[in-house]
């Protein structure tokens, strides 16, 4: 009993202590130092960010965010590009998160294993990595020119508004939310379909009623990124019609659905990028401040998502 006790323990120890090889120790030493270097670069980039955006709001407060655009930086505010961001945003709820969610449910509970299918989530997952302004390109002809020439629209406002913007981005960000979705889909246990529609349920009863509901924390954890990379996005809003300038013909009376139709719109990463680019030193602090206020939104938009998925999580 005594050797197999000590056998046992010298098995278990070389298992479990098995000493790591020079490459293995050298890979994970570089991943901890990358790791490390990133962390420590973004702790600089938002020390330097927010100290040179406290001048701003110590000085003008919250008039900064309640401004409009003008070429002068003591007047220069960012009400514009915060209203365009939310209405861009708004298309993107809109459009992207049904699509998505509803191509996803065809894909991994409806369509069958085939070639065409096969081939259908490859090119969604290649979609997923194209660059943005390749999304721009598209935009300027399919919802530019085509759409609103075709609507009798392109004498008036030459189809750059905020629809055209809206679906630019709707259309980049389909393919991260049809991914985010497949995965939180495949993740549910193949047993809670089959219990359901053992006891007599159709199959989209099982998916509305309990596939859906397990997996809508993940689906709603994706959507924060697809939310956050439609919110960044710059170049595709350049050749979908967005203003890049320091202000620009509006009314600057207009409300919040008055951008969806004749008005000129902008987003508020163009704003950031457009006082990147102004020479004045007084602008460098104004690029920083709307850094610290983007920051701030989506960080407001993660808190709301990860509300609801925790919510999610204790009805499922």
């Amino acid at each position: 009993m005594v050797i197999s006790t000590t056998s046992s323990d010298m098995i278990r120890a070389r298992l479990t202590g098995k000493r790591m090889s020079l490459a293995n120790t050298l890979i994970a030493a570089a991943l901890l130092l990358t790791l490390l270097s990133s962390i420590v670069i973004l702790i600089t980039l938002l020390a330097d960010t927010l100290a040179k955006a406290i001048p701003v709001f110590e000085s003008r407060g919250m008039s900064f965010v309640t401004s409009s655009l003008a070429p002068q930086a003591e007047r220069a505010g960012i009400l514009q590009g915060i209203m365009g961001s939310l209405a861009l945003m708004g298309f993107v709820v809109v459009i992207a998160f049904p699509l998505g969610v509803a191509a996803a449910v065809y894909l991994e509970e409806y369509a069958p294993d085939t070639r065409m299918t096969r081939l259908v989530n490859a090119n969604i997952r290649n979609l997923a990595g194209v660059p943005s302004i390749v999304y721009g390109i598209l935009g300027l002809f399919l919802f530019v020119k085509v759409i609103n020439g075709t609507f009798g629209f392109a004498e008036q406002i030459s189809g750059r508004n905020l629809v055209a913007g809206g679906l630019t981005l709707a259309v980049l960000v389909l393919p991260i939310m049809i991914i985010t979705t497949a995965e939180a889909l495949r993740a549910v246990p193949q047993a809670l379909r089959e219990a359901s529609m053992g006891v007599g349920a159709t199959k989209w009863e099982t998916i509305r009623h309990h596939v859906l509901p397990v997996a809508m924390p993940a689906i709603l954890t994706g959507s924060v990124l697809t939310v956050a990379r439609a919110f960044g996005e710059t170049a595709p809003l350049l050749l979908a019609g967005a203003a890049l300038s320091q202000y620009f013909a509006t009314d600057q009376g207009a409300g919040f659905f008055d951008l969806i139709g004749n008005q000129s719109y902008t987003a508020l990463p163009l704003v950031i990028y457009n006082f990147a680019r102004q020479p004045d030193t007084e602008f460098v602090q104004l690029t920083a401040a709307s850094i610290v206020v983007l920051l701030v939104m989506l960080l407001s938009v993660n808190a709301l998502a990860i509300i609801a998925r925790d919510r999610f999580e204790r009805a499922s």
